[in-house]
């Protein structure tokens, strides 16, 4: 068995994914990071049967502008997978589109999980990963893979904290010896950053933005603390009046960006504290020499890094490639397989 699973290695293109809220990122060994899609599925729908239109960046796009044909899904929620069908023909679609050889080679796939995913919440994501057509399928803790990814040391006996902010969840953990001595995962992201700028504006100005709109916000402008001259630069946005119903343009600033987001910056400040106060008093030693690294799309968003300087007073970094680092890091953990072998799980 094990030798037909050695002579299939070497026809396949074996896999790392990071199956994330937002985007989905495929790894392929060897290559690198081949694919960064949108993890977005457009169904047409006729007669109640579903067809699979578009995937990933064409499906983005019709977000929240779709007729009553088409229907445009987001499969994972928080994470996890909320739609077992839709997950499972998304993940189809991005191994075709990676792994073009023919269907007689299966890959190996290695997939990061969040740490607070539930046993039901992993046995979905392995068992719509085999059924796309891997051979084997691992999953991988993602504030591990994050740390790899990041190139932080993580198997030596020294404490290393890794926040890592993706579109449904921040993860927070404590690192030493190549595992997790403490985690905690909050179900805060970049989707609550933009339900939180739709919400303001709704309160505000009267006026219905979609998320779309709302990310837009948050990638050009977003910020997590108060700009020095107390407004910082703006932006012109459109949207609906809810008063008159008709579509209306105005203009929102940097200081209202920093209102609006405060709630979630918040939350995630909240996380690293009580992160903190839980570490054992040697790491915690550590983390002070060594600081706080952040990961993820979250990280981009302006002046974080200052706000959690500020709240918890260590050295806070944002890695280098932060967008890709759990991706890396799965990948990385496909590559050394031998050496992080008590990260990887093949069974549960």
């Amino acid at each position: 068995m094990f030798g037909m699973d050695r002579l299939l290695g070497m026809f396949s293109s074996d896999m790392a994914i990071d199956l994330g809220t937002a985007n989905t990122l495929v790894y392929v060994k060897g290559k690198g990071v081949v694919l960064s899609e949108p993890s977005v599925v457009a169904y047409h729908i006729k007669d109640g049967v579903k067809k699979v239109l578009a995937v990933g960046e064409d499906a983005k796009l019709m977000l929240g502008r779709t007729p009553g044909s088409i229907e445009a899904i987001r499969p994972m929620r928080e994470g996890v997978i909320a739609d077992f069908d839709t997950a499972e023909a998304m993940i189809k679609e991005f191994i075709r589109k990676v792994h073009r050889r023919s269907t007689f080679s299966k890959p190996k796939i290695i997939v990061c999980v969040p740490h607070g995913a539930t046993p039901v919440e992993k046995r979905a994501i392995r068992q719509s990963v085999l059924s796309a057509g891997a051979r084997k399928a691992g999953l991988i803790a993602e504030p591990i893979a994050a740390a790899i990814g990041a190139g932080m040391p993580i198997t030596d006996p020294t404490g290393n904290m890794v926040v890592d902010i993706g579109g449904g969840t921040t993860e927070v953990a404590v690192l030493s010896l190549g595992d997790i001595v403490y985690a905690r995962s909050v179900r805060v992201g970049g989707d609550r950053m933009d339900e939180a700028i739709i919400n303001y504006l709704r309160r505000q100005q009267n006026l219905l933005v979609g998320e779309s709109t709302a990310e837009r916000i948050k990638t050009s402008i977003g910020t997590a603390r108060m700009p020095d001259d107390g407004r910082g630069s703006s932006m012109q946005i459109r949207g609906r009046d809810l008063l008159n119903g008709v579509p209306k343009e105005t203009e929102i600033s940097q200081a209202q960006v920093a209102e609006a987001l405060s709630e979630p910056v918040q939350a995630i400040c909240e996380a690293v504290m009580t992160a903190l106060e839980a570490t054992p008093p040697d790491l915690a030693a550590d983390i002070v020499d060594r600081g706080v690294m952040l990961t993820g799309g979250g990280a981009l968003l302006g002046d974080l890094d200052l706000a959690l300087r500020e709240q918890t007073g260590l050295a806070v970094s944002i890695a280098d490639e932060s967008l890709n680092c759990v991706a890396l890091g799965t990948g990385k953990a496909l590559e050394y397989e031998k050496q992080l072998r008590h990260a990887i799980d093949y069974d549960s």
